[in-house]
């Protein structure tokens, strides 16, 4: 189609807000479904997180970057779908990172270990 105006008028022709509204309509449920059930996996983590941190006696005011280093393991399990010896690097590269960052580099490995059942890398 070398016509923009007939592009145009075919995309509003098969585009309509009633036609979206319908398309919805039929998968809201679904979508309902598995955002509960990933809020709710996603707060069991913080939790079991919430339980590491204050077993080793962290004030508080610093849980917010530890529960970003267990958020950002969550994701990777979640969206990318990595698991064994692949995810094991990964989240020794994590570890790694907000160690760098001023993080006690035991609490982050007690993190990974206990709340996502993941052991060190082997070399």
């Amino acid at each position: 189609m070398a016509d923009v105006t007939r592009r145009l008028s075919q995309w509003k022709k098969k585009f309509t807000p009633e036609r979206a509204k319908l398309s919805l309509e039929a998968i809201y449920e679904d979508i309902v479904r598995r955002y509960d059930a990933a809020t709710t996996e996603l707060c069991t983590m913080e939790d079991k997180t919430r339980q590491v941190l204050n077993a080793a006696g962290l004030h508080t005011s610093l849980y917010v970057p530890y529960l970003d280093f267990a958020r950002q393991l969550f994701k990777l399990t979640r969206k990318r779908g990595i698991s064994g010896a692949s995810f094991a690097l990964a989240a020794q590269v994590l570890l790694d990172k907000w160690a760098a960052r001023g993080l006690n580099p035991d609490v982050l490995a007690r993190i990974r270990t206990e709340v996502f059942d993941i052991a060190a890398p082997t070399p």
